[in-house]
């Protein structure tokens, strides 16, 4: 009887020090991912060229919501910059708003249409939203539209002319940009070359 207690704490013991070493090998491994990927995230550039990570902004849809580009990470994404008044954006609404219905959620895409607010025409801030949200009743769109009051992500994405798109993959880095209007045959092509 004092044989198998004997032998069962050191079956227990060395149990133990097996869990042990399990254990430091697996926080090891973590560090060491964690150390990669901080170190792959510090090495990326933030600009607007292709292989670039976008400049992050935070902005206000129509319903009053904020949206963090940031946080879409994981999907594809169609960032477009436009304004009411502009006949080429007029022009790429409806391919945009055909392909928000047919592709978008099976190709994990998100289109983000930044209304760059401050360019609108009218006087007041609520008269330029009015007009956005009248904008996009008239043209049924579902996606999200922003609101850029300030142009302050206009400007860090040094948009002159609209519409100017800029796609980015799922890894959330610039791929491509486009200036003018696109078509749905452009949007679909483009999209299914991103990861």
């Amino acid at each position: 009887m004092k044989k198998n207690i004997g032998l069962l704490i050191v079956v227990l013991l060395i149990a133990a020090m097996i869990g042990t070493y399990v254990k430091q090998q697996i926080d090891k491994e973590r560090e060491i991912d964690t150390a990669l990927l901080g170190k792959e995230v510090e090495e990326r550039t933030v600009g607007l060229n292709n292989g670039d990570t976008p400049p992050d902004f935070t902005l206000m849809n129509l319903d009053g919501k904020e949206v963090t580009l940031s946080e879409l990470r994981g999907k594809k994404v169609v960032l477009n910059f436009w304004a009411t008044w502009c006949p080429p954006c007029k022009a790429e609404m409806p391919h945009m708003q055909n392909y928000y219905e047919q592709y978008a959620k099976k190709d994990n895409v998100e289109i983000l249409a930044v209304n760059l607010t401050s360019e609108e025409r009218d006087v007041t801030a609520d008269a330029k939203i009015d007009t956005v949200m009248t904008f996009r009743d008239a043209y049924e769109l579902t996606f999200p539209i922003l609101l850029d009051p300030e142009n302050e992500a206009g400007s860090e994405y040094q948009v002159i002319t609209i519409p100017t798109t800029f796609f980015i993959d799922s890894t959330g880095t610039i791929q491509q940009s486009i200036q003018g209007p696109m078509n749905l045959d452009m949007l679909k092509s483009t999209l299914q070359a991103l990861e």
